[in-house]
């Protein structure tokens, strides 16, 4: 399958894992650890200066160490890690959602790297970089032998700082040299367009520009149809994978009057915070329909939990990867950090989703067409799902049948192909009916 990456985005891709906290030093530490303990360290001690010494190649001590470290995070669940210095500043620029490029997205064909489109307004829109190009060199240095991933850093840089790409582009006789200046880019973490009569809303991820470019696009939305004409909403979290909790948060808080989004609860009874909405409703009380299936994560799963149980929205499709844990980010000294689970997140009903998932209100599917499944090498009556509860270590769900988490992640690349958009498109419209839609409140249902 083609991969692909976007220049928008500074880094690793946190992916189904992310619920992120940040804060400060660490205020606190951990009882003093016992005599057994510290005997177990001067062995690990005695190990390293062993390998150090004897190893029949000299070792990298930073990365021995780094290893060792990951190795006992990664023992507790696998969302626990640590991060070097770059590894932590790439996680930072991501939660920021902005940084220094040129504003394309990429993927690679024929060891050269591709233009996919140029974001409107960037350095490379600016510059005439089309679709369909073919970056052959960065700063004369040859793309063939480099990672997607390496290409994508070498392009990546300081705000103002400059650039040269060679591009072949079809029906060109000879490559262009193109130069560029990097400006600041920021990542589109949503998306949105106006379906007729029923406004789309598609979150990315839960980045520092979500909740900005959600109500922008909702404005947006409202000045292109008139409220008497719009039916609702659909806000789509397929494939998203999470983000910042705070963002969760206020996503979800512009869809609520009142009552609690989240809460999160750590080892310690006083460690349990509670976050609740505000007076306000973005939409004014506009029907809204949310999406979700097995890619969608941590803030994704909030989200729709939170309106879920609300009863704001109705969530049509196929159970969430249930990742009901949060992880907070402690710095560490020489710009490290530890990213550390210390939480786990509950609905506003008490439920904590940790392996188990958002299930819909109305189950709808998306199979995987045969010719993708060709792709990657499965058979036509392969299922293809993904979860929390598939994760080797993960923390095992409170519930005794609480396993089990995760779906198909697939969505088609074109609209007319998405049974689960179609759907809720239906819905609004109502074209279909469903007796979970429109969700009734606990008073009504009780009339």
């Amino acid at each position: 399958m083609i991969r692909k990456l976007s220049l928008l985005f500074a880094g690793a891709l946190m992916g189904a894992t992310a619920m992120t906290v940040i804060v400060g030093q660490q205020a606190g530490v951990a009882n003093a650890a016992g005599s057994d303990t510290y005997r177990q360290l001067a062995i690990f001690g005695d190990v390293f200066e062993r390998v150090r010494a004897q190893y029949v190649s000299v070792p990298d001590d930073q990365k021995l160490v780094e290893t060792a470290i990951n190795g006992m995070l990664t023992s507790l669940d696998p969302h626990s890690s640590y991060m070097n210095a770059k590894e932590a500043a790439d996680m930072r620029t991501e939660t920021r959602g902005q940084f220094g490029g040129l504003g394309i997205e990429v993927t690679m064909q024929d060891e050269l790297v591709k233009v996919v489109s140029p974001f409107e307004g960037t350095p490379a829109d600016k510059a005439g970089i089309l679709a369909g190009d073919l970056i052959a060199e960065i700063n004369g240095e040859q793309v063939r032998g480099l990672t997607l991933s390496e290409a994508v850093e070498k392009m990546k840089g300081d705000i103002g700082s400059s650039v040269t790409l060679t591009i072949v582009r079809d029906g060109a006789t000879k490559p262009l040299r193109i130069s560029l200046k990097r400006d600041e880019i920021k990542v589109p973490s949503v998306r949105h367009e106006v379906k007729d009569d029923v406004g789309y809303i598609k979150l990315l991820k839960f980045n520092e520009q979500t909740t900005v470019g959600m109500e922008e696009a909702i404005a947006d939305i409202e000045k292109k149809v008139p409220a008497d004409k719009l039916k609702g909403f659909v806000l789509d979290l397929r494939r998203n994978p999470g983000g910042l909790l705070d963002e969760a948060v206020s996503v979800s808080d512009a869809f609520l009057e009142s009552g609690e989004i989240v809460s999160t609860r750590g080892r310690n009874p006083e460690e349990t915070r509670r976050y609740n909405a505000r007076s306000g409703d973005d939409i004014h009380g506009k029907p809204l329909v949310v999406l979700v299936n097995g890619g969608s994560a941590s803030a994704s799963e909030i989200v729709a939990g939170a309106l879920q149980d609300q009863r704001r929205a109705t969530v049509v499709g196929t159970r969430s990867f249930g990742k009901g844990s949060v992880q907070t980010i402690i710095p560490l000294g020489g710009n490290g950090a530890l990213r550390l689970t210390t939480a786990l997140y509950y609905t506003p009903s008490g439920r904590s989703i940790q392996g188990r998932g958002i299930d819909p209100d109305i189950a709808v599917e998306q199979p995987l067409p045969d010719d993708i499944k060709k792709q990657m090498g499965l058979d036509s009556n392969d299922e293809v799902t993904r979860g929390e509860s598939s994760l080797r270590g993960h923390i095992t769900g409170k519930e005794e049948n609480a396993e089990g988490s995760g779906s198909l992640d697939y969505v088609p690349p074109d609209a007319k192909d998405d049974i689960q958009l179609n759907y809720a498109l239906d819905l609004l419209r109502g074209v279909k009916t469903d007796a979970a839609f429109p969700p009734k409140s606990e008073k009504r249902a009780a009339n």
